[in-house]
Protein backbone atom coordinates (compact mmCIF):
# COMPACT_ATOMS: atom_id res chain seq x y z
CA UNK A 1 0.00 0.00 0.00
CA UNK A 2 1.12 3.65 -1.16
CA UNK A 3 2.13 6.24 1.65
CA UNK A 4 -0.77 8.09 2.29
CA UNK A 5 -0.10 12.10 2.75
CA UNK A 6 -2.39 13.11 6.30
CA UNK A 7 -3.25 16.55 4.82
CA UNK A 8 -4.68 14.92 1.16
CA UNK A 9 -6.88 11.97 2.91
CA UNK A 10 -9.71 11.74 4.35
CA UNK A 11 -11.91 8.88 5.96
CA UNK A 12 -15.06 8.26 4.72
CA UNK A 13 -17.27 6.68 7.15
CA UNK A 14 -20.38 5.18 5.81
CA UNK A 15 -23.81 5.00 7.70
CA UNK A 16 -22.49 4.52 11.85
CA UNK A 17 -25.96 4.08 12.66
CA UNK A 18 -26.75 2.23 15.70
CA UNK A 19 -29.11 -0.06 13.47
CA UNK A 20 -26.36 -1.38 12.06
CA UNK A 21 -23.81 -1.55 14.56
CA UNK A 22 -25.32 -2.31 17.73
CA UNK A 23 -27.08 -4.65 19.95
CA UNK A 24 -30.89 -3.76 20.02
CA UNK A 25 -30.47 -2.12 15.79
CA UNK A 26 -32.82 -3.52 13.52
CA UNK A 27 -30.16 -4.49 10.71
CA UNK A 28 -27.17 -5.76 13.23
CA UNK A 29 -28.67 -9.17 14.18
CA UNK A 30 -28.06 -9.75 10.12
CA UNK A 31 -24.69 -8.60 10.41
CA UNK A 32 -23.68 -9.38 13.85
CA UNK A 33 -22.00 -13.36 12.64
CA UNK A 34 -19.68 -11.15 9.49
CA UNK A 35 -19.03 -8.66 11.78
CA UNK A 36 -17.98 -10.40 14.68
CA UNK A 37 -15.86 -13.31 12.12
CA UNK A 38 -13.81 -9.94 11.17
CA UNK A 39 -13.14 -7.87 14.14
CA UNK A 40 -15.39 -5.29 12.80
CA UNK A 41 -16.10 -3.34 15.88
CA UNK A 42 -11.92 -3.40 17.29
CA UNK A 43 -11.57 -2.85 13.40
CA UNK A 44 -13.19 0.38 13.54
CA UNK A 45 -11.61 1.51 16.34
CA UNK A 46 -8.53 1.13 15.35
CA UNK A 47 -8.98 2.99 12.33
CA UNK A 48 -10.52 6.06 13.69
CA UNK A 49 -8.32 6.00 16.74
CA UNK A 50 -5.24 6.01 14.02
CA UNK A 51 -6.72 8.75 11.67
CA UNK A 52 -7.83 11.17 14.31
CA UNK A 53 -4.34 11.35 16.16
CA UNK A 54 -2.76 11.80 12.29
CA UNK A 55 -4.82 14.41 12.14
CA UNK A 56 -7.09 12.94 9.44
CA UNK A 57 -10.26 14.68 8.41
CA UNK A 58 -13.07 12.40 8.91
CA UNK A 59 -16.32 12.75 7.14
CA UNK A 60 -19.82 10.44 8.03
CA UNK A 61 -21.68 9.72 5.25
CA UNK A 62 -25.43 8.75 6.61
CA UNK A 63 -28.12 7.32 4.89
CA UNK A 64 -31.63 9.36 5.06
CA UNK A 65 -33.20 8.86 8.41
CA UNK A 66 -36.62 7.74 7.90
CA UNK A 67 -39.19 10.21 9.00
CA UNK A 68 -43.35 10.20 7.77
CA UNK A 69 -44.03 10.63 4.45
CA UNK A 70 -40.41 10.16 3.32
CA UNK A 71 -41.93 8.38 -0.17
CA UNK A 72 -45.39 10.34 -0.12
CA UNK A 73 -46.04 10.37 -4.09
CA UNK A 74 -43.11 9.08 -5.57
CA UNK A 75 -43.46 6.98 -8.55
CA UNK A 76 -40.39 5.25 -8.89
CA UNK A 77 -39.69 3.87 -5.55
CA UNK A 78 -36.61 1.19 -5.99
CA UNK A 79 -35.82 -1.94 -3.44
CA UNK A 80 -33.42 0.05 -1.89
CA UNK A 81 -36.66 2.90 -0.90
CA UNK A 82 -39.00 0.19 -0.21
CA UNK A 83 -36.88 -1.72 2.33
CA UNK A 84 -36.08 1.53 3.88
CA UNK A 85 -39.71 2.46 4.16
CA UNK A 86 -41.31 -0.79 4.92
CA UNK A 87 -38.56 -1.79 7.86
CA UNK A 88 -38.75 2.12 9.11
CA UNK A 89 -34.92 1.84 8.74
CA UNK A 90 -32.61 4.22 10.54
CA UNK A 91 -35.54 6.27 11.87
CA UNK A 92 -35.21 9.87 13.20
CA UNK A 93 -35.61 10.71 16.80
CA UNK A 94 -34.97 6.40 17.26
CA UNK A 95 -32.99 4.39 18.79
CA UNK A 96 -31.85 2.88 15.27
CA UNK A 97 -31.30 5.92 14.01
CA UNK A 98 -28.76 7.88 16.53
CA UNK A 99 -25.15 7.75 15.80
CA UNK A 100 -23.09 4.33 17.30
CA UNK A 101 -22.10 5.68 20.88
CA UNK A 102 -18.08 4.76 19.86
CA UNK A 103 -18.54 5.73 15.74
CA UNK A 104 -20.90 8.55 15.66
CA UNK A 105 -18.99 11.93 14.75
CA UNK A 106 -17.25 13.81 17.15
CA UNK A 107 -17.06 17.96 17.04
CA UNK A 108 -14.40 19.03 13.79
CA UNK A 109 -15.88 15.85 11.59
CA UNK A 110 -18.08 16.46 8.68
CA UNK A 111 -21.44 15.31 8.70
CA UNK A 112 -22.37 15.11 4.89
CA UNK A 113 -26.25 16.05 3.50
CA UNK A 114 -28.40 12.22 4.02
CA UNK A 115 -27.81 9.71 0.68
CA UNK A 116 -31.84 8.40 -0.11
CA UNK A 117 -30.18 5.42 -2.28
CA UNK A 118 -27.00 3.18 -1.63
CA UNK A 119 -24.03 5.50 -2.60
CA UNK A 120 -23.01 8.28 -0.11
CA UNK A 121 -21.93 10.81 -2.84
CA UNK A 122 -25.01 10.37 -5.11
CA UNK A 123 -27.45 13.65 -4.80
CA UNK A 124 -25.27 14.60 -1.48
CA UNK A 125 -22.89 17.17 -0.59
CA UNK A 126 -20.49 14.66 -0.27
CA UNK A 127 -18.39 15.56 -3.00
CA UNK A 128 -17.79 19.26 -2.35
CA UNK A 129 -16.87 18.52 1.36
CA UNK A 130 -14.18 16.41 -0.12
CA UNK A 131 -12.78 19.03 -2.56
CA UNK A 132 -12.73 22.06 -0.65
CA UNK A 133 -10.96 20.00 2.28
CA UNK A 134 -8.04 19.18 -0.53
CA UNK A 135 -9.18 15.18 -0.10
CA UNK A 136 -7.35 13.20 -3.43
CA UNK A 137 -7.04 9.38 -1.41
CA UNK A 138 -10.69 8.31 0.69
CA UNK A 139 -10.17 5.85 3.41
CA UNK A 140 -13.16 3.62 3.02
CA UNK A 141 -15.60 2.09 6.04
CA UNK A 142 -18.64 1.91 7.39
CA UNK A 143 -21.70 -0.49 5.91
CA UNK A 144 -22.37 -2.62 4.31
CA UNK A 145 -19.68 -3.97 2.67
CA UNK A 146 -21.74 -4.92 -0.77
CA UNK A 147 -24.51 -2.05 -0.35
CA UNK A 148 -23.71 1.89 0.92
CA UNK A 149 -20.18 1.10 0.96
CA UNK A 150 -18.91 -0.39 -2.15
CA UNK A 151 -21.47 2.27 -3.86
CA UNK A 152 -19.73 4.84 -2.63
CA UNK A 153 -16.59 3.27 -3.38
CA UNK A 154 -17.29 3.21 -7.15
CA UNK A 155 -18.63 6.64 -7.53
CA UNK A 156 -15.67 7.97 -5.88
CA UNK A 157 -13.40 6.37 -8.39
CA UNK A 158 -15.63 7.54 -10.85
CA UNK A 159 -14.97 11.67 -9.54
CA UNK A 160 -11.38 10.59 -9.56
CA UNK A 161 -10.76 9.92 -5.99
CA UNK A 162 -8.10 7.60 -4.91
CA UNK A 163 -10.29 5.10 -2.91
CA UNK A 164 -8.58 3.12 -0.11
CA UNK A 165 -11.37 0.05 0.87
CA UNK A 166 -10.57 -1.07 4.84
CA UNK A 167 -11.44 -4.66 4.31
CA UNK A 168 -12.26 -5.60 7.90
CA UNK A 169 -13.62 -2.51 8.94
CA UNK A 170 -17.06 -3.01 7.38
CA UNK A 171 -19.41 -6.32 7.20
CA UNK A 172 -22.05 -8.11 5.08
CA UNK A 173 -25.68 -10.04 5.62
CA UNK A 174 -23.71 -13.11 4.88
CA UNK A 175 -19.95 -14.27 4.55
CA UNK A 176 -21.06 -14.63 0.44
CA UNK A 177 -21.73 -10.81 0.32
CA UNK A 178 -18.23 -9.94 2.00
CA UNK A 179 -16.62 -12.48 -0.30
CA UNK A 180 -17.57 -10.80 -3.18
CA UNK A 181 -17.89 -7.09 -2.30
CA UNK A 182 -14.59 -7.35 -0.28
CA UNK A 183 -12.05 -9.81 -2.36
CA UNK A 184 -13.65 -9.56 -5.66
CA UNK A 185 -15.40 -6.37 -6.23
CA UNK A 186 -13.27 -4.14 -4.22
CA UNK A 187 -10.04 -4.23 -6.73
CA UNK A 188 -12.25 -3.00 -8.76
CA UNK A 189 -12.26 0.43 -7.92
CA UNK A 190 -10.23 0.57 -4.92
CA UNK A 191 -6.60 1.26 -5.40
CA UNK A 192 -5.59 -0.75 -2.38
CA UNK A 193 -7.85 -3.49 -0.32
CA UNK A 194 -6.57 -3.38 3.44
CA UNK A 195 -7.16 -4.27 6.78
CA UNK A 196 -7.20 -1.39 9.19
CA UNK A 197 -4.02 -2.18 10.80
CA UNK A 198 -2.04 -0.80 7.98
CA UNK A 199 -4.03 2.89 7.18
CA UNK A 200 -1.51 4.24 10.61
CA UNK A 201 1.24 2.74 9.12
CA UNK A 202 1.08 4.37 5.53
CA UNK A 203 -0.25 8.21 7.04
CA UNK A 204 2.60 10.21 6.46
CA UNK A 205 3.38 14.15 5.84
Amino acid sequence: MKTLNRDRTGLVLVDPYNDFLSEGGKIWPRVREVAESVGLHENLRTLLTAVRAAGVQVFVAPHRRARPGDFDGWRHMNRAHRVARDGRLYEYGTFGGGWHPEFGPRPGDVVCTEHWGISGFAHTDLDQQLRQHGIENVVLAGMTAPGCVESTGRYGMELGYSIILVKDATAAFSKEHMQAAVELNGPLYAEAVVPAGEVAAALVR
